[in-house]
């Protein structure tokens, strides 16, 4: 559910490795140390929650729906919900003791500087810079990485509570002008401007009713293409099915009314459509994906011959074709196509059949993720079990090296232009924060750009181990442990347990000042590579999609089984978390097996499978999750689907769901229902509480002191399920 999911375009790659480049806002545990008394299983007094008698029938089968009316998110009756649930909510949370404690010490962690990858347009280098706490990371521009830039844009200033964010980006090809989205309130629908990187002025140009899509400017810089939908009925913007998204070209200095249709489908709504300018300027590259589905197509528009109409390369999307650059009128390409781990061909532009590809790096034993052509080289960032492996090829084919990277971690990066002669990337790994190195493409040297030092954290004090693990049928699953070194396997350790397992995303070690703290202090830190995510390719991938989505909580479910069984941990000091796709993923897993978790946090989940289509980008994710027509699907779906499975009369572990009120990617109302329903089916048991962040989204931009307080409010959740607080004067747990 993150932006595309699975955009692999040249544009797309910019945008992940440097606004998505800051603080990780996963929820996980704090250090423990004295007990806290057993949690109370007195009653809450939850407010009232109308039970309807709303009965939807498919396929023959009856489906109540009882909580419909909260889908009307702005109803007085909602509204009041909405505030009893706050209420209850932060009364509950405030009285944990060390709560504030929480908050501080994270704070205290997150307070270390935090950069992007720089890349060239022109004369100029652009990177993204935190100082540490600011809310919003900063845009600089300089001339030379190796002396300090300038801000060329500030969000922190865009608005008193810092809740209006840069989305999306894209740097005209000599370095002059900078389109730039900005969203409100964590919303997914963003406007752009433009604004010159001489003066750091905005010129008038505005347009609205975007969302999720990058830009791509053309290399005369008259204008930029970018996608847009048709504006929502008023009043229905956060709630809206988007359709037909459309590929646009916008000419500076023109109103948004005269701006171009490039490219949309009219034959299906779910569509998503994006464009990227080759490196030459002399073609558009049009990408085309039914919703989600890792399977595009791939049209042509030849720039240099005014009036050239689009062409098709790949017409039917048969596999997945991610555009990596061109050489003159040959197309280098990223695909799965005969492949389900990946490989590289080359299309020549004037023969695009499969019979004309040259294959230049084959499919290998490991995934091949991403990979860009810069300064002449092929830079292939492949995936062994989950961690980063780089490697470097002639536009040939032949390996002539790789990237020695510091340890079992993650690297993003490596963009630029066939003339550049240097490219950077960044490092991290659970234990070492994010660190981003110079790579010189003709000695094939790396040295260190800029890393952060964090007050009190070393990371030569942690170990990172991968294990293996076997499923419910027999399938091989890795996972990362993360814990102090020497932390003993007694079965009494405080344990957080995260996964996502979908949309072809990898789960790799990446760094995360909260779970740094967790460390720390003693605590284990356990993340498993599911079935759904995009760890060993198209395989993997399709065995959690659909009628198959049972392996990803088979998988998470036989992780918190091995780390119990291998003593890790034991049920009443395991906790488990995800969001988005993983927030639907931890509400499946307490519903059925609620015995091994003492604690589960659900972060914006997909709770309502039969509902999510009828929702803003929703429809999109049916080539992932299946679709209720489809008799299959639908029952597989309706198997699994958090809200239809809450049973009563369980004793469900401690759950705390968390969303925010302008999420339009996973409506709210899937979190209204899902928490209505486990509240009403267990209102004698462990707390089952909603957290409603307010002018938030479903995570990104969301300002730093929202993190905070979010992550606290989580941190002591957990801790008062595990009937234990924060140990404020050890470096251990003390039990």
């Amino acid at each position: 559910m993150d932006q595309r999911c699975v955009d692999r375009s040249k544009a797309a790659r910019i945008v992940r490795a440097s606004i998505a480049f800051g603080v990780a806002a996963a929820v996980v545990l704090m250090p423990i140390s004295a007990s806290y008394p057993s949690p109370s299983r007195s009653a809450l007094q939850y407010p009232p929650a109308r039970r309807g008698d709303h009965v939807d029938v498919y396929h023959g089968i009856a489906v109540a729906d009882p909580y419909r009316w909260m889908e009307d998110i702005d109803s007085p009756e909602t509204r009041a919900w909405i505030e009893g649930e706050r209420e209850l909510t932060t009364e509950f949370l405030s009285k944990i003791p060390d709560r504030g404690e929480i908050a501080r010490r994270y704070k205290n962690l997150l307070d270390h500087e935090r950069w992007s990858p720089p890349t060239r347009y022109g004369k100029n280098w652009f990177y993204w810079h935190n100082t540490g706490l600011q809310n919003q990371s900063v845009l600089f521009v300089t001339s030379d990485p190796a002396q300090k830039g300038r801000i060329l844009i500030d969000p922190n200033k865009f608005s008193k509570d810092a809740t209006v964010s840069v989305t999306a980006y894209a740097i005209s090809h000599d370095g002059t002008l900078i389109a730039y989205a900005v969203s409100d309130a964590g919303s997914d629908w963003q406007i752009w401007h433009v604004r010159e990187v001489a003066t750091a002025k905005d010129l008038p140009d505005e347009l609205h009713w975007s969302k999720a899509g990058g830009a791509s400017w053309r290399k005369d810089g008259i204008g930029f293409y970018y996608t847009a939908y048709d504006p929502p009925k008023p009043g229905e913007a956060l709630k809206a099915a988007n359709q037909y998204e459309k590929l646009m070209f916008h000419r500076l200095g023109s109103p948004q009314t005269d701006d171009i249709l490039i490219y949309t489908r009219t034959d299906a709504p779910d569509w998503y459509v994006g464009g990227d300018v080759t490196d030459d300027g002399r073609y558009l590259v049009v990408t085309a994906s039914r919703g989600t589905d890792v399977k595009n197509i791939l049209l042509l528009q030849d720039l240099s011959e005014p009036g050239a109409k689009l062409i098709p390369i790949i017409k039917e999307p048969t596999a997945s074709f991610g555009f990596i650059e061109n050489i003159a009128s040959t197309l280098y390409v990223l695909t799965d196509d005969r492949a389900p781990r990946y490989r590289i061909v080359a299309i020549d532009v004037s023969h695009p059949a499969p019979a004309d590809w040259r294959e230049i790096v084959p499919e290998g034993p490991d995934t091949l993720e991403n990979a860009s052509l810069v300064g002449g080289r092929l830079i292939a960032q492949y995936m062994r079990d989950a961690h980063s492996e780089v490697r470097l090829y002639t536009p040939a084919g032949q390996p002539i090296g790789i990237v020695e990277l510091p340890g079992l971690g993650s690297a993003s990066g490596f963009d630029g232009h066939r003339d550049d002669s240097v490219t950077y990337y960044s490092y991290s790994s659970f234990t070492t924060p994010s660190s981003i190195f110079r790579f010189d493409l003709t000695s094939g040297k790396s040295t260190l750009w800029h890393s952060p030092a964090l007050a009190g954290f070393n990371p030569a004090d942690y170990d990172t181990t991968q294990v293996f693990y076997q499923s419910k049928d027999g399938t091989r699953v890795p996972m990362f442990i993360a814990a102090r070194r020497g932390t003993a396997q007694n079965g009494d350790n405080p344990t957080i347990l995260s996964g996502y397992g979908g949309f072809n995303i990898p789960e790799i070690p990446t760094f995360s000042a909260a779970w740094a703290v967790w460390m720390e202090l003693g605590g284990t830190v356990a993340v498993a590579n599911l079935r759904g995510g995009g760890e060993y390719g198209r395989e993997w991938h399709e065995a959690g999609m659909k009628t198959l989505k049972q392996n990803v909580f088979d998988d998470f479910v036989a992780a918190a089984e091995y780390l119990i069984a291998r003593k890790w941990t034991n049920p009443k000091r395991l906790a488990i978390w995800g969001g988005s796709n993983g927030g639907l993923l931890v509400a499946a897993a307490e519903e059925q097996r609620p015995d091994l978790f003492a604690a589960a946090v659900a972060h914006v989940g997909v709770m309502d499978m039969m509902r999510f289509r009828a929702f803003t980008v929703g429809r999109g994710w049916e080539s992932e999750y299946g679709s209720i027509d489809n008799p299959d699907e639908f029952k597989a779906m309706l198997a699994y689907s958090p809200l239809h499975n809450v049973k009563p009369g369980v004793d469900y572990p401690a759950t705390l769901i968390v969303t925010g009120d302008h999420d339009d990617r996973v409506f709210p109302a899937h979190s209204f229902k899902f928490a209505a329903a486990m509240q009403h089916a267990d209102p004698h048991g462990n707390p089952i509480l909603i957290r409603i962040e307010t002018r938030a989204g479903h995570g990104a931009g969301k300002p730093l002191y929202k993190t905070i307080d979010e992550t606290a409010d989580a941190f002591a959740f957990i801790l008062y399920a595990f009937g234990a607080t924060p140990d404020n004067t050890s470096s251990g747990i003390v039990r």
